[in-house]
């Protein structure tokens, strides 16, 4: 993917549109025996991006590998298409898992975005990786604030379409935004999301791979894989 550092915001904006009609968000059977979180970390304008992906057990949730990248990029930092500055680093990392996860949990948007390419839905179609994205904060559409207790959700709309969910991960905490990114449904994105919750705000494969990357960052995990 090293053809993206040299792409245009106007190339940039074409290739997102021919991504987005490969993208399946249909219902579907998943059979989930192994789940990943996936993060990255990095300044705003720096070029160092530092990507992980956590492998857990499910519905257990219990860590059982990982795989931790560095790399550059020369992408400019563009609200919209944070994917081609994050994706080629991701797509580092999870070559180098051994196994693949049956879903990759992305701590960001799938079709939850204003051209439907998040960085989920944007990986999961480069890849072929079943991805769901889980994002903090809302990009795009608009929703209903869900119930107070954990378990609580709402629609996601954009006009009549509905591109997501709110989700009450813990009670009476802001809720998170979960989008199908790819080989994934709306209602299938939820169904697992429910299943991955903790003790924490933060569904577990994506806090686990944000405390992971964290520790990459710092220098106390080397790169590669376990």
């Amino acid at each position: 993917m090293k053809h993206y550092e040299t792409l245009s915001i106007p190339e940039a904006t074409c290739l997102q549109r021919q991504l987005r009609e490969r993208l399946d968000i249909e219902e579907r059977e998943l059979s989930v025996r192994l789940i990943g979180g996936a993060d990255i970390s990095l300044n705003l304008y720096s070029s160092t991006i530092y990507a992980g992906i956590i492998l857990l057990s499910f519905p257990q949730l219990q860590p059982v590998g990982w795989s931790l990248v560095q790399a550059e990029t020369r992408f400019p930092y563009v609200p919209g298409y944070l994917a081609f500055r994050e994706v080629p680093a991701l797509v580092d990392a999870w070559r180098q898992l051994a196994v693949k996860p049956d879903v990759l949990v992305i701590d960001g948007h799938g079709i939850a975005h204003p051209r439907r390419l998040g960085i989920a839905a944007h990986f999961g179609v480069e890849t072929g990786q079943p991805s769901i994205g889980c994002a903090k904060k809302l990009l795009t559409g608009q929703y209903h604030e869900p119930g107070l207790l954990v378990g609580d959700h709402t629609p996601i709309m954009a006009g009549t379409e509905q591109i997501g969910h709110a989700f009450r991960s813990k009670s009476k905490v802001a809720p998170v935004f979960v989008s199908p990114g790819n080989l994934v449904g709306l209602n299938n994105s939820l169904e697992i999301i429910q299943q991955c919750k903790g003790r924490y705000r933060i569904p577990e494969p994506t806090r686990l791979a944000h405390e992971l990357v964290n520790r990459f960052r710092r220098g106390e995990v080397a790169a590669g894989t376990q």
